[in-house]
């Protein structure tokens, strides 16, 4: 998670036409690997996540003028690194789906859960999650890769802190059918 003294350094900076470009670039360095990571996660692809990481960094400098310090920083930026993912799957659908159809076809499942290295069950909880619906996935990744707290998921995906837990635990069941299953 991002200090908060942080965020508002960078923002201080964004907003001062004479320091916008430095407080732009502290931004990208600050939150670039993390986003890269929470779209990887939804895309799969390197290239695919590197081109909407690319239009998410677009749309922070176009709005982060119009950012309002109610929520965090953090949240705002996922939020739109959330929506942007989501935008590229509903315009490049056939895509998406034959990325996660080839996903690691070289590892070869084994007897037992028991049998397979940390890299065969690495691919395996990411095959699990990449059959999530969207929304699961997100709430999945948020809470579980991020640590992420509820409060936190809802700034960023909207809903009810009920319904967001009611949704992590769907998500967990199913990875864990799909675990059971291979």
């Amino acid at each position: 998670m991002i200090d908060k003294k942080l965020e508002e350094k960078i923002l201080n900076l964004f907003n001062n036409p004479s320091t916008k470009i430095e407080g732009f670039n502290l931004l990208v360095e600050t939150y670039k690997q993390t986003i890269y990571f929470q779209i990887r996660r939804i895309l799969i692809s390197h290239e695919s996540t590197d081109d909407v990481l690319q239009e998410v960094f677009i749309k922070i400098w176009n709005n982060l003028h119009e950012f309002k310090s109610k929520a965090m920083l953090s949240s705002w930026i996922y939020r739109i690194a959330y929506n942007e993912s989501l935008m590229w799957i509903r315009k490049n659908k056939k895509k998406h789906e034959f990325e996660v159809e080839t996903l690691h076809p070289s590892c070869e499942p084994q007897t037992n859960i028991f049998s397979k290295n940390a890299k065969q069950i690495s691919v395996l909880l990411e095959k699990a999650i990449i059959r999530l619906p969207n929304k699961q996935k997100m709430v999945f990744q948020l809470k579980y890769f991020e640590d992420l707290n509820y409060k936190e998921i809802q700034k960023i995906t909207g809903g009810s802190v009920g319904g967001l837990k009611a949704t992590y635990h769907h998500a967990v069941k199913k990875i864990k059918l799909f675990l059971e299953e291979d």
